[in-house]
């Protein structure tokens, strides 16, 4: 006779680090030089099981954009948010890199849980000027003793810092 499954559940709290920058600088701005940064790959052809290692590196750098990431999803909270009489621009994007994801999820496959990371860019207080919001990727995946996981997520970490700081300069 088979033993029936047994569940238990696990856990782990931790504290994540929500990070905002704010700009002088008006959405569309941010949003222009973001874009300008960012490559674009639709999930289907990064999770296609068919490619070769190196085809699916090769596909990957062919997407990248100059910070190295690309957009996976866009969503605009801003069009919806109108119907409940919140005019405030807002987006969105879950972005990444499956070859820095990669560097995390081998030392703990529950990195997944953040990798691609998410951004939300908005409009500032009566349309002017805006932020960027961001938790930390490190304050989320390296939550647990793992050296190489907090060394990886923390070249993540610099990486978004990077790209953040670079949309939001004059």
């Amino acid at each position: 006779m088979a033993q029936p499954a047994v569940s238990k559940q696990e856990v782990v709290v931790f504290a994540g680090k929500r990070i905002r920058y704010r700009s002088t600088l008006s959405f569309d701005e941010v949003l222009g030089k973001l874009r300008s940064l960012m490559g674009k790959i639709t999930l289907a052809d990064v999770l296609d099981p068919w490619r070769s290692l190196e085809d699916f590196e090769k596909r990957v750098k062919e997407h990248e954009g100059s910070s190295g990431f690309m957009l996976f999803v866009e969503m605009d909270h801003g069009s919806w948010m109108q119907k409940f009489g919140v005019k405030r621009r807002v987006v969105r994007w879950i972005f990444g890199n499956p070859l820095v994801a990669i560097t995390m999820l081998r030392h703990d496959y529950t990195a997944g849980l953040f990798v691609p990371v998410d951004l939300l860019l908005a409009e500032g207080d009566g349309g002017v000027g805006c932020n960027i919001t961001y938790v930390l990727p490190s304050s989320l995946i390296a939550v647990e003793e793992n050296a190489p996981l907090l060394a990886a997520a923390q070249a993540l970490d610099a990486k978004v810092e990077a790209l953040v700081s670079t949309a939001m300069a004059r």
